[in-house]
């Protein structure tokens, strides 16, 4: 039968300092300690827990007797339950994100000359440009810098690059075909149109908005 992960948060220290606690006592109180380290985990994490139905389990369980629930079923609700403990947790984490990344693209909405595209990018024009706009299936010729919402820089060309317009993030494609070449802007573009609730590895975060500064010097059909 598999076993619950929680088992194996037991504090030691405790339990090893009731195994060599002399008297006739020693082995009561080391099933004691067991109960009460566990106990304190339980009531931490499954606070709603049945304890007649625990203990009825842990009991058949340890005397080795047939088991109401088959190994398939206790491994399903325990996959189940961790799942949906890991979701609770990372809950909060995926909302403190979202409203800082409101809160970002506000201040930056608000910022002078700034004006908001579709899909809620934050464009300020830096350089005018007066060239044509590339098509959603032709390639771009840019210079760029790519940053986190605190200014760290994640991303730069160092010599012009070329890119393919549908091979770039959602919030590149929808500003870039309003851009004339020669122009240079800077964009903030939210998670939804970066790498949304997944990131990019160790580099972004989930639901990190990206700030571009992207200068277009030509087009490639």
């Amino acid at each position: 039968m598999p076993r619950y992960l929680f088992l194996t948060l037991l504090c030691l220290a405790p339990l090893t300092h009731a195994a060599t606690t002399p008297g006739s006592d020693a082995a009561h109180d080391l099933a004691y300690s067991m109960g009460a380290s566990l106990g304190e985990r339980l009531r931490q994490e499954v606070p709603e827990l049945q304890l007649q139905a625990l203990i009825e389990g842990l009991r058949t369980a340890y005397q080795g007797k047939p088991l109401a629930l088959s190994d398939e079923r206790i491994e399903q609700i325990l996959t189940l339950h961790q799942a949906q403990a890991e979701t609770a947790s990372a809950r909060p984490q995926s909302e403190m994100a979202l409203g800082a990344e409101r809160d970002f693209l506000l201040k930056e909405k608000q910022q002078p000359q700034a004006r908001e595209l579709a899909d809620g990018i934050i464009l300020t024009e830096l350089k005018h440009g007066t060239g044509a706009r590339p098509g959603v299936q032709d390639s771009v010729l840019v210079n760029y810098v790519g940053r986190l919402p605190d200014g760290t820089i994640f991303d730069q060309s160092t010599q012009p690059q070329w890119f393919r317009l549908d091979s770039v993030i959602a919030g590149w494609r929808s500003a870039l075909v309003q851009m004339p070449v020669g122009a240079k802007w800077r964009l903030a573009i939210p998670s939804s149109q970066a790498y949304g609730t997944e990131g990019a590895g160790d580099l972004i975060a989930p639901y990190t908005p990206l700030v571009f500064e992207v200068e277009l010097l030509g087009i490639r059909k």
